[in-house]
């Protein structure tokens, strides 16, 4: 009985001992993650946030994390599927725009409204905590590293757009849905594409122009396809997209406490500035290009954007009154919006 016990007592041992090796093992390994996002890796996100962020973060684990950057869809797919590639573990990270996936990101859309934001920094402060407030359901199934916006949208045009007549029936490329009906409301024929798309939808005369910030347009290499570009009065664009930094939650949950808390400490309010921060100073960069290059760039007044606004305004009726529809308040979630815009803009 003796001996038996007393097996019984070194099998304990052993398997204690087991789990212990395995545990310092684990703590030990090397985690590599894989993220994928669409545009050239000079472009602005890739170059300014994702790669600082990465290396941040591979730094922090002590070199036990790695991430593994692949650009322009190296690893397959199109744009729209990126953020159930995270979701679904096809990879483990990505980086890709909400308004891809039309009516997914309800109550998130908010900030794509006309008019809405300015500073990307500060708009991607107010969006990722609108988010936790008020949208953190719209990202349950995979880890929300952070959400952010670019800067102010602008028109990119082979013909001038010197107001709202000079739109009227243009081709012009729109990133999400509440984009296209904008543009539709203000007169031109929306096409529905995603960025990469917009070299060759430009090169071929697919469209006549893009909405998008200036921030994009020297990887796409659109002042030199287009020479007009139409800004608008004041601090806000005429209209903002989002973004989502999204890991698979299974990938999440495997990482050791540790490094899951290098994970965290490199995600929310401080990473979407960052992103948002890229943003900003790209734009900067965009628009040196356009003015080295000698491109007309058209400055509406402030009447002349006023027109926009209101012309655009029925944009924001037609969303809150569609959320009402799927018993969400659109004008609460307007007026919370905007009131954190206003909060981080002081």
């Amino acid at each position: 009985m003796r001996t038996i016990k007393r097996r019984t007592a070194l099998a304990a041992l052993g398997a204690a001992a087991s789990t212990l090796f395995a545990g310092a093992a684990l703590a030990q390994q090397t985690m590599t993650l894989r993220l994928h996002q669409m545009l050239p890796p000079q472009a602005t996100i890739p170059a300014k946030a994702i790669v600082p962020w990465a290396q941040k973060v591979e730094a922090e684990s002590g070199g036990r994390i790695k991430i593994q950057l692949f650009h322009a869809m190296q690893l397959g797919g199109a744009p729209p599927q990126l953020f159930d590639q995270a979701r679904d573990g096809v990879v483990d990270i990505t980086w890709t725009v909400l308004g891809y996936t039309p009516g997914r990101f309800n109550k998130s859309e908010v900030f794509e409204l006309p008019f809405m934001s300015g500073s990307a920094e500060q708009s991607s402060r107010a969006f990722q905590e609108y988010v936790e407030k008020f949208a953190a359901d719209e990202f349950k199934d995979v880890k929300l590293i952070a959400v952010h916006t670019h800067g102010p949208g602008l028109f990119h045009t082979k013909a001038p757009v010197t107001g709202l007549e000079s739109l009227r029936g243009m081709k012009i490329r729109g990133g999400s849905r509440i984009i296209n009906n904008m543009l539709t409301k203000l007169g031109a024929n929306p096409v529905g594409m995603p960025v990469p798309a917009v070299t060759e939808a430009l090169s071929k005369g697919v469209i006549d122009g893009t909405t998008i910030p200036w921030e994009v347009t020297p990887a796409l290499k659109v002042s030199e396809l287009v020479k007009n570009h139409t800004t608008f009065a004041g601090q806000q664009g005429l209209y903002t997209q989002t973004f989502a930094f999204s890991m698979n939650r299974a990938a999440y949950n495997k990482l050791p406490d540790d490094l899951k808390k290098v994970i965290d400490n490199n995600s929310g309010v401080e990473t979407a500035a960052m992103f948002g921060r890229a943003m900003d100073e790209g734009d900067k960069v965009g628009r040196a290009i356009a003015e080295k290059a000698g491109n007309n760039i058209v400055a509406l007044d402030v009447a002349e954007t006023q027109r926009w606004r209101r012309t655009a305004g029925t944009v924001e009726t037609d969303w809150v009154n569609e959320m009402k529809g799927k018993n969400i308040d659109g004008a609460k979630l307007a007026s919370e919006a905007r009131a954190l815009i206003a909060k981080y803009s002081k």
